[in-house]
């Protein structure tokens, strides 16, 4: 992207954005041993999850009407569980680079193949009514009040669950990353995990791209 993502004002929200290009498609990069290994709760990592985080980027999704709770909770949430239960295991080298820096920072990241998402992109809160497939079965999700990132055919990524129809696959070879960034009780933190996410791509052979997010 050449130009600021439009994104929508709320309170506290700061989200970051990442693009990045692949050393080769996505089928050919393999996880290493390294990342595999930052999936793990007690990995050592750079940032640590924190209660007073977590009950933050729940109040950032509540803004609009949206309900974190149960199988709509912030994807953060889900990763540090499925972690302690030992069922966070790999699934494709940028995936795992976005869950790893999610769990350890806390913060949910979306990672959506920019090949996939048909331009103009920008960031809002989804209208009543909205809704996505998020998995290969079918299933739904209603994201109305939920912040999103929108592309030309409309909401594909958010905090909770990202779209089936922009997901990384075989063929991937460039990408898109949302940190859902919030700045408060952390005013750093959003940065910091956006930082990290990009050091991690880097060192799996990625040319990464800060961009920039503009408040309508």
């Amino acid at each position: 992207m050449s130009s600021a993502l439009p994104c929508e004002r709320l309170a506290a929200f700061a989200p970051r954005v990442l693009s990045a290009g692949l050393p080769r498609a996505l089928a050919d990069l393999p996880s290493p041993e390294w990342l595999c290994a930052l999936l793990q709760p007690s990995a050592e990592a750079p940032l640590r999850p924190d209660e007073g985080l977590r009950a933050a980027v729940r109040d950032l999704l509540r803004q609009r009407g949206y309900r974190p709770t149960g199988r709509g909770k912030p994807s953060s949430e889900y990763l540090v569980a499925a972690a302690a239960d030992g069922r966070l295991g790999p699934i494709n080298a940028v995936v795992d680079a976005g869950n790893a820096v999610s769990l350890h920072s806390g913060l949910p990241i979306s990672v959506v193949d920019a090949d996939r998402a048909v331009a103009p992109l920008h960031i809002a809160v989804a209208a009543a009514g909205s809704t996505y497939v998020f998995n290969a079965s079918g299933q739904e999700i209603d994201v109305a009040g939920l912040p999103c990132l929108f592309d030309a055919s409309g909401p594909c990524a958010n905090a909770v669950k990202d779209a089936q129809r922009t997901k990384t696959g075989p063929a991937t070879r460039r990408i898109l990353a949302v940190v859902w960034g919030c700045d408060r009780p952390f005013a750093d933190r959003p940065d910091a995990a956006a930082q990290w996410l990009a050091a991690v791509l880097g060192r799996l052979g990625a040319t990464v791209e800060p961009q920039r997010t503009e408040g309508g």
